[in-house]
């Protein structure tokens, strides 16, 4: 299934791929910032879009419609490809979306780290799983209060819960996003290893 489709790359797994890295890479971060007046969040806290950052600015608001959309955006890369291209397109367009998240055409390529867009491609993919992530983030987030850990524990987890369920092709698309998720929190693990990583709610400072 997946492994062909990567030998092979069909024109449906192209078309999926485009139309996943398209709806993955709207800003929604930095749309609902400025629509609640809070400026242009890349230069506040990490610089990130997602929505961590925005509620760095204050807006609960934003913060709150930006981790909305942002999942939505990934359910529905997901929901619609499978649709009219088939499970294989799906995949490829679950992992556009995530990396049109994180790497925005329109913003130079620098856009969020994809917590939430990765729990929306999860929830298409296969809800139970995708429940399991969101439980597995929470209860880290709860007891640490750092965004970063909990999203790198369910990462670390989320392929361990598809194979638990026999969704291997899942499982190895999860395997790739968790690596990516890693990539993308870099600098939040070099600051996790010091013990310098801000917990939910710090007061924001520049990018």
């Amino acid at each position: 299934m997946l492994f062909s489709s990567i030998v092979s790359v069909s024109p449906d797994a192209l078309s999926g791929f485009v139309i996943g890295y398209l709806l993955g890479s709207i800003p929604f971060g930095l749309l609902f910032a400025y629509a609640f007046g809070e400026g242009d969040v890349r230069k506040i806290g990490s610089g990130s879009i997602g929505a961590t950052n925005v509620l760095r600015t204050g807006s609960y608001t934003a913060a709150a419609l930006t981790l909305l959309f942002d999942a939505l955006k990934g359910a529905a890369a997901v929901a619609f490809t499978r649709q009219f291209l088939g499970p294989d397109a799906a995949l490829f367009a679950g992992l556009a979306a995530f990396l049109g998240h994180l790497y925005p055409v329109w913003l130079k390529f620098k856009g969020g780290k994809g917590v939430a867009v990765s729990l929306g491609i999860l929830s298409s993919l296969y809800w139970p799983v995708a429940l399991l992530a969101l439980a597995t983030w929470g209860a880290v987030v709860a007891y640490f209060r750092i965004s970063s850990l909990s999203a790198l524990v369910a990462a670390v987890l989320t392929p361990l819960y598809f194979l638990a369920f026999g969704k291997s092709h899942e499982a190895f698309l999860a395997v790739i996003l968790a690596l990516l998720v890693f990539f993308a929190h870099r600098q939040n693990i070099r600051r996790l290893l010091r013990g310098e990583e801000p917990r939910i709610g710090a007061k924001s400072t520049p990018a």
